[in-house]
């Protein structure tokens, strides 16, 4: 995909967001706004890191890693960084993003019918996974913490 399509997607990923922020969590178009474009420069360049840097790994690797990077407490412009994009409610950056999904799964309804039964079966065994997992670090850092 081309980085102009890349950025095409992410501001109209942004303007989603921007009207599903408002309406579902009454947060200010103006008063989102800085986080979202936040989120999308910061998306942006893992896209962009992705075409330059050679060792291919997903986009979401670089972008996961910049965003880390970016927010963690004592880099100049983290706290900055973190005051504006709590303003973006991550279901409404969600609601997007699983939209596309769909679109996507469903034009490749035949590829998806040829898994079967398998899939689903992945599909549960990486959902508990998840729950359990989580469930298992944050008992962890809880007793670590002494808040249990």
């Amino acid at each position: 995909m081309k980085l102009s399509h890349s950025l095409i997607v992410l501001l109209i990923t942004a303007a989603i967001t921007l009207v599903g922020n408002f309406a579902g969590y009454r947060v200010g178009l103006l008063e989102a706004l800085p986080g979202i474009l936040i989120l999308v420069a910061i998306a942006f360049a893992g896209i962009i890191l992705n075409k330059l840097i050679p060792i291919k790994i997903p986009s979401v690797a670089y972008i996961v890693t910049l965003s880390t990077i970016l927010t963690v407490p004592g880099v100049p412009g983290a706290e900055t960084i973190a005051h504006y994009t709590s303003k973006v409610n991550f279901l409404a950056l969600a609601t997007p993003i699983l939209a596309y999904a769909g679109i996507y799964t469903g034009k490749n309804l035949d590829a998806l019918k040829k898994t079967g039964w398998r899939i689903v079966v992945l599909a549960l065994f990486v959902m508990v996974g998840t729950y359990v997992g989580s469930a298992v670090i944050a008992e962890i850092i809880l007793r670590l913490l002494r808040q249990i």
